[in-house]
């Protein structure tokens, strides 16, 4: 009995011991911090628990929970910035924000530690947008472009120019075999941008000549793209109410059966498959329209880590980046989440392709991505685009009074902030 207490206790003691060794390694380990938005956060858990393992006593990574909304989750990130003591080392980046962060002097390029060959690893899409002035800033966590969604059970080819969306919308509509043709965003909102962004695309048309800073909302391309969007709304291929949607309430019609055509992004493919979608085995995936002769093109979106200059634990930051974005972590994210990859072999392999049948449609999709306006200046030049589209879906105009408008505004504030002659 003795002895059974004797070793109980020895136990017991070893069992504290080690817990203190424990304790004592994590208090050594270099504190990694990652704000990121709460999608993201509650899609990494088990890949921080992971890390944390792996790097026991050495690197011990927390996320930080921000909210979900893409403008808010900015908000939060500058504020702490401008305050000068943000408590983060790295921060999950929405592809628009990185030349106003860059610019400001709150990024560390990223240049040192990822070379020629890891981009090359990339698929085509997810090397775009993650530099500035010549550096790398950011490294994507994952791919995202628009997409064309289009009822399988409807059409047996989903229309690639702007007439073939209408003529098979509309029959569908005018037939009854659909309440709606086709739904998009065209609330007054960054999605409007993206949506204007693909159809100034496939009309041949920019927002901007990103060497002479010049804005081109008022050439004849942007005008028709601007006049297509409009048309279908008063022409009923729309519904009117897509003047307030985002992406949600378009993926609830859509999901509901009550349109033959989708503009989104990929993660309304999981949803689609679900078994209360009433179009779940009936949807393919497509570019959006262009014009004959033109190309199609699909609005980058994406997501990817910055590392914070003031952080002062850039080596460890790096790795747990690198973690994070590494192969098998991209295979957990699509498998568990839907989560788009970013290595360009990920998108033929058959594990991948039976989880995400779509996979080879989106690698199409991102070799079509377009970006936005690499500006500082961003977030205020859609503002005036968003603006003047809704009011011209919403209210009594013309395109090229919309347009016009869009450029000189546009132009103005090039001009104040000293971004153009």
């Amino acid at each position: 009995m003795k002895l059974r207490r004797w070793l109980a206790g020895g136990a017991l003691a070893l069992l504290i011991a080690l817990g203190v060794l424990v304790g004592s390694a994590t208090s050594r380990a270099e504190e990694v911090s990652i704000l990121m938005p709460s999608s993201f956060t509650d899609a990494s858990a088990d890949l921080v628990k992971a890390f944390n393992r792996e790097h026991l006593g050495r690197i011990h990574l927390s996320l930080i929970r921000g909210p979900l909304n893409t403008e808010s989750i900015s908000d939060l990130a500058i504020s702490s910035l401008l305050l000068g003591d943000a408590p983060f080392d790295a921060l999950l980046m929405d592809v628009t924000w990185l030349p106003k962060y860059a610019a400001a002097g709150w990024l560390e390029a990223l240049d040192p530690w990822f070379g020629q060959g890891d981009q090359e690893q990339l698929v085509q899409g997810a090397r775009l947008g993650n530099d500035y002035d010549g550096h790398l800033y950011r490294w994507p966590l994952v791919a995202d472009v628009g997409l064309l969604y289009w009822r399988t059970d409807l059409m047996e080819q989903p229309p690639t120019t702007p007439d073939a969306l209408v003529e098979v919308a509309g029959r569908l509509v005018e037939s009854q075999a659909v309440a709606n043709g086709f739904v998009w965003q065209g609330r007054q909102y960054e999605g409007l941008s993206c949506d204007f962004l693909e159809v100034l695309q496939g009309f041949g048309g920019d927002w901007m000549d990103t060497t002479t800073k010049v804005m081109e909302l008022d050439s004849p391309e942007a005008t028709a793209a601007a006049a297509w969007l409009n048309g279908l709304i008063s022409e009923g291929v729309s519904p009117y109410a897509v003047t307030n949607y985002a992406e949600a309430e378009s993926l609830q019609a859509f999901k509901a059966g009550d349109a033959a055509l989708m503009r989104n992004w990929p993660y309304a493919w999981a949803e689609l498959q679900k078994d209360d979608s009433a179009v779940k085995g009936n949807v393919g995936v497509s570019l959006m329209v262009a014009q004959p002769g033109e190309r199609p093109g699909a609005t980058l979106g994406s997501w990817g880590l910055s590392l914070m200059r003031q952080s002062q634990h850039k080596e460890a930051a790096v790795e747990a980046i690198r973690y994070l974005t590494s192969e098998d972590a991209q295979r957990q994210r699509l498998l568990n989440n839907g989560y788009t990859p970013i290595q360009a072999d990920l998108f033929n392999d058959p594990e991948m392709l039976k989880a995400s049948p779509v996979l080879q449609d989106l690698l199409v999709a991102l070799n079509h991505a377009v970006v936005r306006p690499p500006t500082p200046l961003y977030a205020q030049l859609s503002d005036v685009v968003q603006r003047e589209l809704n009011g011209l879906f919403t209210a009594v105009g013309s395109a090229d009074e919309a347009m016009a408008t869009s450029q000189q505004r546009s132009q103005t504030l090039l001009r104040a902030a000293g971004a153009t002659p």
